[in-house]
């Protein structure tokens, strides 16, 4: 019984951090040329850091695929889906093989991993000049949203520490 109160918990802390990464997203946008930047990147890289890749990616990858469909930016939402779950993904993964160590690693590699993936999306879609032309902001989100979620994480640490050592 006890392990079915630990998964609903943790399916809703899921949806919890999809819904902010949304919010984070839609209400903290800079519109640049072909697209926008947020603060998104620091909800779905604390949602890694706390509940681990396989949650991240959920996180990342619906979470910000959503805010892109709610934004009027459905053709990013395929590449979002992919990148950003990645980024969630990968913070969890890396976050864990450093036995949750060293949070600012684990979400900096994500967070240039994004801007990288965008650059793929931005070629496909719109040529590599727009790529280009993209990238700094793309990579300066991801920087920003590291340097953010570890800051929440180190915040937020002691009472996730008590509710998932409860466990």
């Amino acid at each position: 019984m006890e392990n079915k109160k630990t998964n609903t918990f943790k399916i809703v802390l899921i949806a919890l951090f999809m819904a902010l990464t949304v919010v984070m997203t839609m209400l903290f946008r800079i519109p640049i040329p072909f697209g926008y930047v947020n603060l998104g990147d620091a909800t779905l890289l604390l949602g890694g850091l706390a509940l681990g890749g396989n949650a991240g990616f959920f996180i990342g990858g619906l979470g910000s695929a959503l805010a892109d469909l709610l934004l009027g930016y459905a053709s990013y939402a395929p590449i979002t889906l992919i990148v950003k779950g990645l980024e969630g993904f990968l913070c969890g993964w890396l976050f864990k093989k450093m036995r949750h160590q060293k949070p600012l690693v684990a979400t900096v590699i994500p967070g240039i991993w994004m801007a990288i993936g965008y650059f793929i999306g931005d070629t496909i879609l719109f040529g590599v000049g727009a790529a280009i032309g993209s990238f700094p902001l793309n990579l300066a989100q991801g920087l920003v949203g590291a340097g953010l979620s570890v800051l929440l994480y180190k915040m937020l640490k002691p009472t996730l520490d008590k509710r998932f050592t409860k466990q």
